[in-house]
């Protein structure tokens, strides 16, 4: 698989997750995700799993707590005014649910296949515009800034005695200094970077010039049966979703 058809794949699989409600839709989908992992990925494929939970798990108990604990009805119940049920509610939680979780996943699966690649090398392969290329090859750099944001301001807080390394009390209290100093350390360094760094040292052009000559890589047979299978979901999704 080429990173262009790993970039269109994600996209076919984002909009089968967006469109499907129906059990038959989401299973096609998770099946081509299924064989994919299985394919492409193999024994990582748990690795994937693992964190694509970790990021689904704590909005399924925080939807799951607003929609059937307090809300007890549907947004569609809501919209409809009629009364609703809990059962209606937790569909609905479990439906955005399997959406998000399918979505993480699949990007996760992509980013281990492609895990011998260093992000900037996969961008070049990408068959895009150079303007796109280096918006993402910025963007992905704010975001490993935003990682490290995190961890300084983490690593100050708990210096200062003001959070701890363990869940506690303490934590809960003052949460909201450590989003502060994330958020405060954060526009810090990116304005830093796009005020000061980059134009020091020329990143936009050195990029533009790593972009110009870079030999982006053609959709290969492996991207088209992925493509199909995938495609062929998602549109079986999108039939169902509006029948």
């Amino acid at each position: 698989m080429t990173p262009n058809g790993a970039a269109i794949f994600v996209a076919v699989m984002l909009a089968g997750a967006l469109v499907a409600s129906e059990p038959i839709g989401f299973s096609l989908l998770y099946a081509v995700i299924a064989a994919f992992a299985l394919v492409e990925v193999g024994l990582r494929t748990f690795a994937a799993l693992a964190r694509s939970a970790l990021v689904v798990l704590p909005l399924a108990v925080f939807m799951a707590l607003v929609w059937v604990g307090f809300v007890g009805r549907s947004p569609a119940e809501i919209a409809a005014g009629v009364p609703g049920t809990r059962v209606a509610s937790a569909t609905y939680v479990v439906v955005v649910c399997l959406r998000l979780f399918l979505i993480v996943l699949a990007t996760q699966l992509v980013t281990l296949r492609f895990e011998r690649l260093t992000p900037l090398q996969f961008i070049c392969a990408l068959r895009i515009p150079t303007t796109a290329k280096r918006l993402l090859a910025l963007t992905l750099s704010l975001s490993e800034t935003l990682r490290h944001a995190v961890e300084r301001a983490r690593t100050a807080l708990i210096a200062a005695g003001v959070i701890t390394r363990r869940p506690s009390l303490r934590n809960i209290i003052n949460g909201w200094m450590l989003v502060q100093t994330v958020w405060l350390s954060a526009i810090t360094i990116a304005v830093g970077r796009m005020r000061d760094k980059w134009p020091i040292e020329g990143t936009l052009s050195r990029l533009d010039d790593l972009f110009q000559r870079a030999q982006p890589q053609s959709l290969g047979s492996g991207d088209a049966i992925w493509l199909l299978l995938g495609a062929g979901a998602a549109a079986f999704g999108i039939g169902i979703g509006i029948a």
